[in-house]
């Protein structure tokens, strides 16, 4: 079948990043011996009239539409970004009869609320390279594909639970000739690169499991340093490693900095860390290999707060972790995400001295925390009155303390003792 692939994110959130997760389901596509054409709306000066003339040249049988980013999760803007998302799908249907498919990792968490809003023909919840070819399939030979895992039709909802790949050794990694459409000289241009995927860590606010399981699993070290390879020799010097948790287990992100080395790939890489049990051993390895970046996000300073949002660490550990990375000269963003359950002004203020007191390079503060479906924090907003039974909180809603709501933005900004 003849496929147009369209990742719809023209948005400036935190970095640019080339579509990795699209990247990918156009390799299986085209691995399935479909022909796959392409297209990322980011830097579109006219994202429509760009879809126009991809219909028009690609003649479209399938149009699938991969969905990043919901809103801005400011609690202070909320701005929705739906919007142009649902004047693209309006403008695949003026000029083709092809049924749109949505996916994506925003659209992953609001599967039904998103489909609904939006007014595309189908969804796909979660990893979309399996499921995606067997829908082409079922489409091509004219079969109800309402049965296939994740599969979600509008006004109907999803028939049969999703699944994810056990082994992603065997899904194909992005044509880097198709997803990468930036230039490698490009300052604030970082490759995206994902080793696994899963959490079972269950922080309360999370929606990391819900889109990727709580299952941890991981591609060998060796086809991702193969990978970064071949995206090096195309020009691309800067990485960043998404998974959520770079530093877990410990012995894979030890193989991975040790390959980087060993392999004398010449990059430099960012990656996230989830400041427990990081050893000065790979620290130091991570520096050799590379890492010139780290995002510590620590959330608060306060050992109360950090229980209720189930962390597995205290603050002492998180300060040894970044004296660590600061010795081995690696630059350290923090995150601090204020006025969750159990917040007090005290904590607030603790949480911003202990901020402070790292040392951090920068320091990100968010006030609110977005609420998403099927997480704790959905919970006790509901427990707590925050929220209806019948909000699908696709317009982003948040948890915030009402007692902090006066006093936290002037306290934050530095304007209030």
């Amino acid at each position: 079948m003849r496929v147009l692939l369209i990742s719809a994110n023209t948005e400036r959130i935190n970095m640019p990043a080339p579509p990795l997760g699209l990247g990918l389901v156009a390799a299986a596509t085209r691995r399935a011996g479909h022909e796959v054409a392409y297209l990322d709306l980011f830097g579109e000066a006219e994202p429509l009239v760009a879809v126009q003339r991809a219909i028009a040249t690609g003649s479209p049988e399938v149009v699938g539409i991969s969905v990043r980013n919901i809103d801005d999760q400011d609690v202070q803007t909320r701005r929705f970004l739906l919007e142009p998302v649902k004047d693209l799908v309006s403008c695949c249907r003026a000029y083709t009869d092809a049924p749109t498919v949505l996916g994506g990792a925003g659209y992953s968490i609001f599967p039904d609320a998103a489909l609904d809003y939006l007014g595309a023909d189908l969804g796909i919840r979660g990893e979309g390279e399996v499921v995606f070819p067997a829908l082409l399939e079922r489409l091509q030979q004219g079969q109800d594909p309402s049965g296939l895992p994740g599969v979600h039709l509008s006004g109907k909802g999803c028939r049969a639970e999703r699944q994810f790949a056990p082994n992603l050794d065997l899904l194909p990694l992005p044509d880097d000739n198709v997803w990468l459409t930036g230039e490698p000289t490009t300052p604030d241009l970082w490759v995206p690169v994902q080793t696994r995927r899963g959490c079972a860590l269950d922080c309360t606010y999370c929606s990391t499991a819900d889109i990727e399981g709580r299952g941890l699993r991981a591609r060998s070290p060796q086809s991702v340093i193969a990978h970064i390879r071949r995206v090096a020799n195309a020009g691309f010097q800067r990485f960043c490693f998404v998974d959520n948790t770079f530093n877990l287990p410990l012995s894979y992100a030890m193989t991975l900095c040790r390959l980087i080395v060993t392999e004398r790939l010449k990059i430099a890489w960012r990656c996230i860390l989830y400041p427990h049990r990081v050893p000065e051993e790979l620290v130091a390895a991570m520096a050799e290999a590379g890492c010139v970046e780290v995002s510590l996000g620590f959330e608060s300073g306060s050992k109360g707060v950090l229980r209720a949002m189930n962390k597995r660490f205290e603050p002492e550990e998180v300060r040894r972790i970044s004296d660590l990375l600061a010795k081995h000269g690696i630059r350290r963003l923090g995150f601090l995400l204020l006025g969750g359950p159990g917040e007090t002004r005290e904590s607030v203020k603790e949480s911003l001295a202990f901020a402070d007191s790292l040392g951090l390079e920068v320091l990100k503060v968010t006030v609110g925390i977005r609420i998403y479906p099927r997480t704790p924090l959905e919970k006790t907003a509901l427990e707590e009155g925050m929220l209806s039974k019948d909000d699908t909180l696709l317009f982003p809603r948040f948890y915030l303390r009402p007692e902090l709501e006066s006093w936290i933005f002037d306290m934050v900004a530095g304007r209030e003792s």
